[in-house]
């Protein structure tokens, strides 16, 4: 079977166990605050299994695209390196909200691996939890007993917590586990070595294939175990094993999931893959890597410098790495197997298909970044060996950390000059850096604790900014050791951040007391809305009136409803290719991201300036449509985000129907005339194929416009209000260039007529003509003109000058290019040395260098010990 009919086989069998089948959620986190990427199946239905959202469907299944590459399920460094972990994978899962249990899930796993997929039942064995004393746990025998009517009892085998305990993390929905493992060695090996002691052992050839999870318990913040109220099913099967055991090989990346991309890279490359241990890795890499970074980025994830961007450069930086440094690429290639992932995965994840040109450019431009910082990485390494014998760790860890240059490439260039990395130097470093991220984003959060047992929740706030609630559930949090409460209400007018919006903030008031409690914050975490505050009410059993900071929420709501306008004025300008990648609309500015491949001109910016302005004088009513089908929504013509997860139900927002269309859960302007006025005021690129357009509305663009008439005639009246402003300031502005100009020439001409009288204080050393003084220049282009020019006319030339700008000390160093070869001087080593009796630091070329420092008064130190290094 190839890797397409296994994944269909598996989906129809389910379907046939009268499953609905679901697409899969994108790999990208948008809504929970504990995850960044999806890193199981499960997650996506993480508010089922907590009881926070109503259950459709009691039984599904689906093919979820996974990334594990941080936090507890953290497999980066071994992928590749073996030939079982990935970056991205497809988890195959079916769950049971509540339905079926052990019994069907257990009998559906036999049936399909041994009829459907036909796997040897020989090869198989199962695990079961064999319980656990000190959580008061028994051993899972109702599982024994269902798996022994369909495998012989050897085969059962017993797994202790860590292997058969499954927990979501610290707390929430867990429960034991059933692992179904195949092993995949020869007949012979099989003889020798039972397959029952390679289970859980790290056998390459002895693998986990599937997870059966039966959830029964919620762990507490304390520890213990609480029996949910039902029973659910969690299953997930490594797609990538799978289709390995079923078509016999020894690797994932020999089957035709991971061919088509390794046959490119070997192609491109000259090197066979098989032959050569170090670039097969290397293959592997990239092979798999490549796959991470495309669905991430077409699922809204931009590489860059924090978070889970971070995640993803990083990601795409250890291919390109592995690329440069065991395959001989120089130049970007990576991007080029996009094209063969989006055919390979059409009809599955048309996501990357559908976005092939962007997720392309956007690797391109990440390459070419980072090649040419493994070039300067290169670089700043050649200059330090010049003088160190060992590589020091701290210097090791800069490379990482500022430069981006991985540690094992220091290594490696370090191993071919004969030197060693202090590697207990850079751990230590390293450590200490995560120890100083970890304290930053600590956040200790306590259990629910339940005031009322109303489980339903009610979002009113489209309609109405206050509203009669209670609370119904409340718990303490502790970040930056700073405690804070977070409530849930059983009726809240307070939006929830999403869709680029911020929460709202505002007042929850006491119905008996009048006392105030201010909210911070509303976000949204598994469905539920939560709201964030300093302290509790006194009486948490009350009644409040729940209040909406209202100013906040009408600024906030004009930006909002403007990048729908602005959404839809930049298709009609620069063309139906732009589609939003991110958005952040507070009360102050909006934020909005575009996949497009060009700076906007003044005049595109001031026609999508005019045909929003326009709309918003048209006075267009918000036509909002709840509850509406999604393919029917689609159907009509609504514009759906990439990288968002719809439910069955969606809202649309309408501004005139043959304009702004769009699937939105914001709120919005009853009328595009209450925006005012819209502002654009910047534009510029984010990451390649993606420009960030910033903008103003409302009270904040009749502020901006204020300010600038103000301006306006501030400088008219220190003008003495001329009738032409324009013509006025420009005569100004070149008078000004002029002044610069002559000042400029005055001081090249004072640095030349210093240089016939540092010509006639040169001294002879040896065959080296030498000369270290201080000058009166102003600046530091004045000393390099006379440095050059002294250059030019002295052979065999060390000159050091010594300078003061702006109460700074400055020192240049000078060699003539001959003498910096044959005598091995190198005007930046010694300028780094001189540098330490100013207090600062600096370097440059073997033949000129400059140091800048702090203290002055170690000048004449620093140019009376220079002539020692002729010595």
């Amino acid at each position: 079977m190839t890797s397409r009919e296994i994944r269909q086989a598996f989906l129809d069998f389910f379907k046939s166990k009268g499953h609905q089948i679901v697409p899969s959620a994108p790999v990208v986190v948008k809504n929970d605050p504990t995850l960044m990427f999806t890193n199981a199946g499960m997650n996506q239905f993480k508010d089922l299994f907590l009881g926070e959202a109503p259950i459709k469907f009691p039984r599904v299944a689906d093919t979820q695209r996974c990334l594990r590459v941080s936090g507890k399920h953290n497999d980066l460094e071994e992928v590749g390196i073996d030939t079982y972990h990935h970056t991205l994978f497809e988890m195959l899962g079916n769950w049971s909200f509540g339905d079926y249990f052990k019994k069907e899930a257990i009998a559906w796993a036999w049936e399909l691996l041994t009829e459907v997929y036909k796997l040897d039942k020989d090869r198989l064995y199962v695990t079961i939890f064999e319980g656990d004393a000190t959580e008061g746990l028994n051993r899972d025998m109702e599982a024994f007993d269902f798996w022994k009517q369909w495998i012989a009892e050897d085969r059962i085998l017993l797994g202790n917590k860590k292997d058969n305990f499954w927990e979501m993390g610290e707390t929430g929905p867990c429960g034991p586990c059933s692992e179904i493992h195949f092993d995949m060695r020869s007949k012979e090996e099989r003889a020798q070595v039972s397959g029952q002691s390679l289970v859980n052992a790290d056998h390459p050839q002895v693998i986990e294939i599937w997870n059966l999870v039966f959830m029964q318990f919620n762990r507490l913040k304390d520890g213990s175990l609480q029996t949910l109220p039902a029973k659910h099913v969690d299953t997930g099967m490594g797609f990538e094993r799978l289709v390995r055991c079923i078509q016999g090989k020894t690797s994932n990346y020999d089957t035709d999931v991971f061919t088509p991309t390794i046959d490119f890279i070997a192609a491109k490359s000259g090197i066979k893959y098989g032959l050569d241990e170090k670039s097969d890795i290397a293959m592997r890499v990239v092979s798999d890597h490549i796959r991470a970074v495309s669905f991430a980025i077409a699922d809204g994830q931009l590489p860059s410098n924090n978070k889970a961007g971070y995640v993803i450069r990083r990601i795409l930086r250890r291919a390109v790495r592995y690329a440069y440094t065991f395959l001989g690429f120089k130049t970007p290639f990576i991007h080029e197997l996009v094209p063969v992932l989006a055919v390979q995965f059409s009809g599955v994840f048309d996501e990357l298909i559908q976005q092939q040109d962007f997720v392309q450019k956007v690797i391109l431009e990440e390459e070419v970044s980072f090649l040419r910082t493994l070039s300067t990485g290169v670089q700043r390494f050649e200059n330090y060996v010049e003088d160190h014998t060992l590589i020091n760790g701290d210097f090791a860890f800069e490379l990482y950390d500022t430069y981006g240059f991985p540690i094992d490439l220091t290594e490696l260039l370090a191993r071919e000059k004969g030197l060693s990395v202090d590697m207990d130097g850079f751990k230590q470093a390293l450590q200490i850096q995560k120890d100083r991220s970890r304290a930053a984003t600590a956040i200790d959060t306590g259990d629910w604790v339940i005031v009322n047992d109303d489980e339903g929740f009610e979002f009113v706030g489209y309609d109405t900014l206050t509203a009669k609630t209670e609370v119904v559930k409340y718990r303490k949090v502790v970040a930056k050791n700073k405690e804070q409460y977070q409530l849930v209400l059983s009726v809240s007018p307070f939006y929830a951040e999403g869709g680029g919006q911020v929460g709202d903030s505002g007042e929850l008031i006491s119905e008996e007391t009048g006392e105030k409690i201010y909210i911070t914050d509303t976000k949204k975490e598994n469905g539920i809305f939560v709201h964030f505050t300093n302290k509790l009410p006194l009486d948490l059993n009350g009644t409040f009136i729940a209040e909406v900071d209202s100013t906040k929420r009408l600024d906030t709501e004009n930006n909002h409803s403007a990048t729908h306008l602005l959404h839809a004025a930049l298709k009609q300008v620069l063309g139906t290719h732009v589609n939003q990648k991110g958005s952040l609309v507070n009360a102050d500015i909006l934020r909005f991201d575009i996949s497009h491949f060009a700076k906007m001109s003044e005049d595109e910016i001031k026609q999508v300036e005019d045909i929003v302005n326009a709309k918003i004088r048209e006075n267009i009513p918000l036509k909002e449509e709840r509850n509406v089908p999604y393919q029917q929504a689609l159907d009509s013509g609504v514009t759906a985000l990439f990288g968002e997860k719809y439910g069955d139900f969606v809202r649309v927002i309408t501004f005139e129907d043959q304009f702004s269309k769009e699937l939105c859960g914001g709120t919005h302007v009853k009328a595009t005339g209450q925006i005012g006025f819209f502002k654009i005021v910047s534009e510029s690129a984010v990451a390649a194929g993606v420009r960030r357009i910033e903008a103003i509305t409302g009270t904040r663009s009749a502020a901006v416009i204020r300010e600038h008439f103000e301006l306006v005639h501030h400088l008219k009246e220190l003008m003495n209000n001329p009738k032409d402003f324009v013509s006025a300031l420009g005569k100004i502005i070149d008078e000004n260039g002029a002044l610069k100009k002559e000042i400029e020439k005055s001081i090249t001409e004072k640095s030349l007529a210093l240089k016939s009288d540092l010509e006639a204080k040169i001294e002879q050393v040896g065959d080296v003509n030498f000369l270290s003084t201080l000058v009166d220049l102003p600046n530091a282009e004045a000393v390099k003109t006379l440095a050059y020019a002294v250059k030019g006319a002295v052979n065999n030339l060390f000159l050091v000058i010594g300078a003061e700008f702006d109460g700074k000390p400055s020192l240049t160093v000078v060699i003539s290019d001959d003498l910096a070869k044959e005598k091995g001087l190198n005007a930046s080593n010694i300028v780094r040395d001189l540098a330490k009796d100013i207090q600062g630091g600096g370097g440059g070329q073997p033949f000129f260098a400059t140091a800048g420092g702090k203290n002055s008064a170690g000048l004449k130190t620093a140019i009376e010990r220079a002539k020692e290094f002729l010595s």
